[in-house]
């Protein structure tokens, strides 16, 4: 399983030597504070809604289910957050192999009960109609404001136990990548912004860094 699994897991990538000298305090401070994270749970696929602390929308997308989701998941909430232990997440389910890797990469999960947010969900507008995105935001909501009402999922179970090894390494090398990410982003929009509006969402992309990696560095190219 664990040979299987580490050979999808992308390695932290290799920062083109513009990053050497440019510390991005600013994209840290951003990244402060407790996160709250829905997760409208499906078979094939999971819609994610993350709140800040004043209940702001910070991204929100659909992941597939699995390896690859799993994956997506934990770039988003790198790119918002400093550490998994304060990301506080609400999910209508306190099973299954998402349930665990959630728990084994050490973030706050809380199980509510499909009917509860039935009614939370009036609340947060007039219609009672199901929205899986809108649902999404509700459970974020819901863990915001009324999570000591709700059970927190403990991460005890043999299923935790056995993937937390993998699920931790899996998720600390994203949330490495995620952070080389906003570190490149940062210096190409102030010193290449031509190369960040090219590559644009490849930016993190092999190909990518190769292209970089020919690139000047900005002492270089202003003597």
């Amino acid at each position: 399983m664990a040979g299987g699994m580490s050979c999808q897991v992308s390695t932290a990538i290799r920062a083109p030597r513009v990053l050497l000298w440019l510390t991005d305090s600013r994209s840290e401070q951003r990244r402060t504070g407790t996160r709250f994270l829905g997760i409208d749970w499906g078979e094939r696929h999971h819609d994610l809604c993350l709140l800040d602390q004043d209940g702001r929308v910070l991204a929100a997308r659909r992941i597939a289910d699995g390896l690859a989701g799993a994956g997506e998941l934990h770039a988003l909430v790198a790119a918002h957050a400093q550490d998994p232990a304060q990301v506080a997440v609400g999910i209508e389910t306190d099973r299954g192999l998402l349930v665990g890797a959630l728990l084994a990469a050490g973030y706050q999960v809380y199980a509510v009960n499909p009917q509860v947010v039935g009614h939370y969900r009036g609340r947060h507008g007039s219609s009672q109609a199901k929205s899986d995105l809108g649902d999404a935001k509700v459970l974020a909501d819901l863990v915001r404001t009324d999570r000591h009402n709700h059970r927190q999922v403990a991460g005890d179970s043999p299923l935790a136990e056995a993937v937390k090894v993998l699920a931790r390494a899996h998720q600390s090398l994203i949330w490495s990548r995620q952070r080389h990410a906003n570190a490149l982003r940062s210096a190409l929009r102030e010193f290449y912004p031509g190369a960040l509006a090219a590559l644009g969402a490849q930016l993190a992309e092999p190909e990518a860094l190769a292209v970089l990696e020919l690139a000047p560095t900005p002492s270089k190219a202003s003597g």
